[in-house]
């Protein structure tokens, strides 16, 4: 008598010995219904393998994710512990930018409790970015791979650590980008913001927040020193376009929900582990590789002019808008009373044109570099910017102390040493 496996499984697959005769006929419908119970033996038994193994695999997730795990909260929490009296705990996004990861060094430092957001874009070369996370990381800041957008991350990092205050300084930045990619700036500089805001107004209690705006706001505005209380509704590229909405964005949550809520508007930020994408960085790259520079003119050959600001003096803005940036006053999404909402320019108060920085570089880097002048394109370059930083001085003391010379000196210096042209020196650790 042939066993179930054997009715239902052949040996010989495709061919089937076909009896005709009623008795076998009879055997075989007498058999449909132990077959048919074997088949929901076998369904149930399947069923229940599979959410077993989706049980194990939803563990194996929450244990080994790239966020969201046990692992992953002890970090998380371990980062954002605070190491002084009166200390602050500061998510930090775009913490393995430029700015980004000079402001965590020095919270670090001071005993503030850090933890840092990044999506390490390939906007330039994320090596430089994994090598500031490597850095941050031998400081004991851990970073947190993800997107402004990814709204359960965010989430998930305010019910594992109630921070006081964010420093938003990610961004897709670049004014001449805008030309190529004019949908990543919607997408980090307002899409991200919001949703990061959104964020913020639902957390208990709500964080201060202090955010990087651009000196690029003030587009076309001709009247000099630049000033808080300028026009800024002339914007030059789709970078500022979308840093002005920022602002406008930020007053409507300040409004709204009781987010106290610090704009900084940046002044060509330089210094040690800048951007690539910067004029003194490129200019710098291209000199020792012997390759020419271009050095835009505007109209009638004027030179184009920036208030070139040193990243330490950046940091001490940074610092002193997280220390004076008050309470936000909602709950839960809701509104107790008003809360602070304020815009601070940070530079240096000393435009210097744009020859005079090649001639500074040239004289640390003891090499010529091989000029062509040509005229701005309409790409979104502004001619000049020039910082009036009395607001920020009056409200928390901000004072610049670098010059073009000295910080460009030690741009050098580290940018020799970290690309290895003076093999002996030490890496400088700025």
């Amino acid at each position: 008598m042939p066993s179930i496996e054997d009715e239902l499984f052949p040996s010989t697959p495709g061919k089937f010995k076909i009896d005709r005769s009623n008795r076998q006929l009879h055997r075989c419908f007498a058999s449909t219904s132990t077959m048919f119970l074997w088949a929901l033996f076998l369904i149930a038994l399947t069923a229940s393998y599979l959410s077993f193994q989706s049980f194990v695999d939803s563990g194996s997730r929450y244990l080994t994710a790239s966020w969201g795990g046990i692992q992953w909260e002890k970090q998380v929490r371990t980062s954002a512990q605070i190491h002084r009296s009166g200390g602050i705990s500061v998510l930090v996004t775009g913490a393995t930018g430029f700015v980004g990861s000079h402001v965590s060094l020095a919270l670090r430092k001071r005993g503030d409790g850090v933890v840092g957001l990044d999506n390490f874009n390939n906007y330039y070369d994320p090596s430089l970015k994994r090598a500031r996370r490597s850095l941050l990381s031998s400081r004991g800041i851990f970073v947190v791979e993800g997107d402004l957008n990814d709204g359960k991350l965010l989430a998930k990092l305010f019910d594992v650590v109630a921070f006081t205050h964010v420093m938003h300084l990610a961004a897709q930045a670049g004014v001449r980008y805008a030309l190529e990619n004019p949908q990543s700036y919607v997408h980090s500089n307002i899409a991200g913001l919001v949703n990061l805001l959104e964020i913020c107004k639902a957390a208990n209690p709500q964080p201060a927040i202090v955010w990087a705006s651009s000196s690029s706001v003030y587009g076309l505005n001709e009247k000099v020193p630049f000033s808080e209380s300028d026009r800024t509704d002339q914007p030059a590229s789709l970078y500022a376009a979308t840093k002005k909405a920022g602002e406008e964005i930020t007053h409507t949550y300040n409004h709204i929900y009781g987010l106290a809520i610090t704009g900084l508007r940046f002044f060509t930020v330089y210094g040690p582990w800048g951007r690539p994408d910067m004029a003194y960085f490129s200019f710098t790259r291209n000199i020792l590789q012997g390759k020419p520079i271009t050095i835009y003119r505007g109209k009638n050959r004027v030179d184009l002019a920036r208030d070139f600001t040193y990243i330490d003096d950046i940091v001490r803005g940074c610092l002193g808008s997280l220390d004076s940036s008050g309470k936000s006053t909602g709950s839960g999404g809701k509104k107790r009373g008003s809360a602070p909402y304020r815009i601070f320019n940070l530079g240096n108060t000393s435009p210097v044109t744009v020859p005079i920085l090649v001639d500074i570089l040239e004289k640390h880097l003891k090499v010529k570099a091989k000029r062509n002048y040509v005229e701005m394109p309409g790409n979104g370059d502004v001619p000049f910017t020039h910082a009036n930083i009395s607001s920020a001085r009056n409200e928390f003391g901000y004072k610049p102390t670098t010059d073009l010379e000295t910080g460009l000196k030690k741009f050098v210096r580290w940018y020799l040493s970290y690309y290895g042209y003076n093999t002996k020196a030490k890496l400088v650790v700025h």
